[in-house]
């Protein structure tokens, strides 16, 4: 039998880059082979944060058209808008009912951003996310909810939330399990190559967009940080700016880092600059073209969206009947 697979992409730049496809994005193309795949743009969570209304709206577009071009099959896969299936606020209320606050005032990703900001302007939002994603996986009784190592406290909140529920008002929910995502191509940041790849640590110019011309990209790659030496050679340690690429290459072609290192032996760094750049502007090609194409047909790309809606609240609405007749409500 099938297993449900959840996952979700908050919709908060406008393009993706390098890091989120190999890191996540290519696994969620994979686990639609033998699963049932449910993918969820999680719009609905972007709104913690300073909204900008045309601005979400073309990053919501985006992010589902580059899913599709990525290899998120709508016919394989279950693809839709959070906001869509209005179920995801009516089971997001009840986890928020059943949580505890001393349970929220734990999650680390509060702690953290309200820190920076201080607690006074953080919203009430931030601090019930959490629960709103429990709801997320629950509605669709997922079993596997494929997500980094750095979301694995959200996994088991929602584990204890739904085993909570269950013991109190009768067997509800799946009780889901993470995947954690294996740990793949660590892609960095092109200028500072000792920090992850990452839109919100990192400059503009050392992230590579899937969304960025191809002339951009290749201008990122060529101006990427080295290292002392013009040893062509994988060596985390003394230098990262060489094997980050050589890793990036690796990921893309296909080919094994020794490989690499023998066939650009004893040339410079910018011989095997100008080979990534090619690397990588030929693997985003046809993706960024595909998206584009998706984006410039929005009443086809919502359309898909929609389907994928429907398919979703199919599931979502049987959990939430089930979930208020266990809770005593009047259906």
């Amino acid at each position: 039998m099938a297993k449900r697979i959840l996952s979700g992409i908050q919709p908060t730049s406008d393009s993706f880059h390098l890091g989120n496809y190999l890191g996540a994005l290519k696994q969620w193309v994979e686990l639609q082979e033998g699963n049932d795949a449910f993918y969820c743009i999680v719009d609905l969570h972007a709104l913690t944060g300073e909204i900008d209304p045309a601005l979400l709206r073309k990053r919501i577009l985006a992010s589902a058209a580059q899913l599709i071009a990525l290899g998120i099959s709508p016919e394989k896969s279950t693809l839709f808008v959070q906001s869509h299936v209005s179920e995801h606020n009516q089971l997001g209320w009840i986890m928020e009912c059943i949580a505890g606050f001393g349970e929220a005032n734990r999650m680390t990703q509060f702690k953290d951003k309200s820190a920076k900001g201080g607690a006074d302007s953080a919203r009430v939002g931030l601090f019930t996310y959490p629960m709103l994603q429990a709801a997320d996986i629950l509605l669709y009784q997922a079993h596997y909810v494929p997500v980094g190592e750095d979301q694995r406290q959200h996994i088991e909140l929602t584990r204890d939330l739904a085993t909570r529920f269950n013991t109190r008002f009768g067997d509800t929910f799946q009780i889901p399990e993470g995947y954690i995502l294996k740990s793949g191509a660590k892609i960095y940041d092109l200028q500072e190559p000792r920090n992850k790849m990452s839109k919100s640590s990192g400059s503009a110019a050392g992230v590579l967009e899937i969304l960025d011309t191809p002339e951009a990209n290749a201008k990122k790659i060529k101006s990427a940080t080295t290292d002392a030496g013009r040893e062509v050679r994988f060596d985390e340690k003394d230098k990262p700016g060489i094997s980050n690429l050589l890793t990036i290459h690796s990921a893309l072609s296909g080919k094994k880092i020794s490989e690499l290192e023998n066939e650009f032996a004893g040339q410079g760094y910018g011989d095997f600059k100008g080979a990534v750049a090619e690397v990588v502007v030929e693997y985003l090609r046809p993706i960024r073209a595909r998206a584009l194409e998706l984006l410039e047909d929005e009443r086809n790309l919502v359309q898909i969206l929609h389907i994928g809606a429907d398919k979703a609240r199919t599931v979502a609405s049987k959990t939430v009947a089930e979930s208020y007749k266990n809770l005593g409500l009047v259906l």
